[in-house]
């Protein structure tokens, strides 16, 4: 039952996508097939989490068959609680952003049918990513999961499109190819210590965990390359702002609340089980470039100007926030940080699909250009509240937990990185209640919202118009999660954290407070 339902949603948005690619022409059609494609993968990623059993098999609803038989490598995929997780955003998301998107135009020669195709192959590629247990695969996965994120940013996005895309396309697949050096070295590995090469993660794992410490150092950095820039790390960050400033709303919010997650996921699969003894020696320099990213990302999204330039910072102070989480070794912060990559995602993305909504009345994503808003949308305003305090991590909100729960188990390991990371929540609270106060409060101002007269005439009326039906349907499953897992987080702590424990395990690392009541 279980590799069924794995395989039918890896298969699904595939196959959809194929369907609506064939639908050009008729956008309506189009839109219903996506829509009704992406509505039956999330309810088979619910019928997944229901049927996923916490504490068992780490590796769960596994399934493999030959691919290329010479050289070991088969079609292998499965999930722990961690790619459970990060599968069921991927199946909230999608419709999520379809429905958000259904009334926007494409540029001119493009069509609806095939950005909406592109949507649900990235989709199907990614829950791919997540799953895959055979390395060689995996890495097939990261890199060809580039093409439709290309596609969709460079052909759909905006007036610097094909700038943005080539470079988030040439980051990628630049660590991409780095990351194979170390696939191969791997391999090598196998086939030196036990006869016979494998991609398997399981015995790539048992492999590697015992080499020497240089050669996991050189090993572990291929994949942390690879990673960083996905996820991103300061310094290996600057794609993202210039991608998620080009690429469309709906384009932005797979970008930013998923895609980028693969980076963080990969450290959690990849380097920490595979690399245990480097991924310890090099810690301290992964916190730092974590420390780096929360107030560097802070920072320069208080004095942004742009409002998607505005998410791209943002998110990159909440990456620094899961890899400190990630790399300090406690299953408190381990635990944080993964629901970190849950609750991000909502947060994010619902912030996203509010600006969006913003952009969408007024025409422009200046910041200057908007002022006093909330008197014309007040249902508007109240959503981008609710998106903008979730993302500075109110208590009863959904981040505020997973924000506790990273610095809490962080403090005893990395103290000093700890309180650092503190200042980062102190510099959200500045410059997510800023942007609302800049965009929502105050007298109806700036020229998105009035449009400029000659001197002589009367004052103009403008045409901002509230929430529509669709845009309240769409947005109220994100508000309803921001505030349930703000309240009840256990659905997703209870799937994550036997996977979090036995990440620990393979490291070799205890919480500190555990061992010191064992004595």
């Amino acid at each position: 039952m279980g590799t069924a339902l794995l395989i039918a949603l890896l298969l699904l948005p595939l196959a959809g996508g194929v369907v609506v690619a064939l639908l050009r022409g008729d956008d309506r059609v189009a839109k219903l097939v996506a829509i009704t494609v992406a509505l039956a993968e999330l309810v088979l990623a619910v019928l997944a989490w229901l049927s996923y059993v916490p504490g068992a098999a780490r590796i769960q609803f596994a399934g493999s068959v030959g691919w290329i038989s010479r050289i070991g490598v088969h079609l292998s995929f499965g999930v722990d609680g961690i790619a459970l997780a990060m599968i069921g955003v991927i199946a909230l998301l999608v419709p999520v952003v379809i429905g958000a998107g259904w009334a926007d135009k494409v540029p001119e020669g493009r069509t609806v049918s095939g950005m909406l195709s592109l949507i649900l192959v990235q989709q199907s590629l990614m829950v791919a990513v997540f799953a895959a247990t055979d390395v060689f695969v995996f890495y097939v996965l990261f890199e060809i999961m580039l093409v439709p994120m290309y596609f969709l940013i460079g052909g759909y996005g905006g007036a610097r499109r094909q700038y943005a895309a080539v470079k988030f396309f040439l980051y990628s697949f630049f660590g991409g190819l780095i990351m194979l050096a170390s696939v191969i070295g791997c391999y090598a590995l196998a086939a030196d210590r036990t006869g016979g090469g494998s991609f398997d993660w399981a015995t790539l794992v048992a492999v590697t965990k015992e080499a020497p410490l240089s050669t996991q150092v050189w090993l572990f950095f291929g994949f942390f390359l690879a990673f960083a820039i996905k996820a991103p790390l300061v310094p290996l960050h600057t794609w993202l702002p210039d991608a998620a400033e080009q690429a469309p709303i709906g384009v932005a919010v797979i970008l930013v609340g998923v895609l980028d997650k693969v980076g963080t996921f990969g450290f959690l699969r990849y380097c920490l089980p595979m690399f245990p003894d480097a991924s310890r020696t090099l810690a301290p320099l992964v916190i730092v470039l974590g420390v780096l990213g929360v107030l560097y990302g802070s920072l320069l999204a208080t004095g942004q100007r742009d409002l998607k330039r505005f998410i791209a910072y943002v998110s990159i102070a909440h990456f620094g926030f899961i890899a400190i989480g990630i790399f300090a070794f406690t299953s408190q912060a381990q635990v944080g940080a993964v629901t970190y990559m849950v609750n991000h995602s909502l947060a994010t993305g619902m912030l996203i699909l509010v600006i969006g909504m913003v952009i969408a009345r007024g025409g422009s994503t200046s910041i200057a250009d908007y002022g006093g808003m909330a008197k014309l949308t007040p249902l508007l305003a109240g959503m981008f509240l609710v998106a903008g305090l979730s993302t500075l991590s109110l208590p009863g909100t959904n981040s505020f937990i997973s924000e506790f729960l990273v610095l809490l188990g962080s403090y005893p390991t990395q103290p000093v990185a700890a309180v650092f990371a503190t200042i980062g929540m102190i510099l959200a609270a500045l410059y997510v209640l800023w942007l609302y106060q800049r965009i929502m409060q105050g007298p109806v101002r700036g020229a998105a919202l009035i449009p400029s007269e000659p001197a002589d005439a009367a004052p103009a009326r403008t045409r901002i118009v509230d929430l529509s039906g669709r845009e309240v349907a769409v947005l109220a499953p994100m508000v309803a999660l921001i505030v349930l897992l703000g309240v009840y987080p256990k659905p997703v702590l209870d799937v994550v954290t036997p996977s979090v424990a036995a990440t620990l395990t393979s490291v070799g690392a205890a919480d500190p407070v555990v061992a010191q009541e064992g004595k």
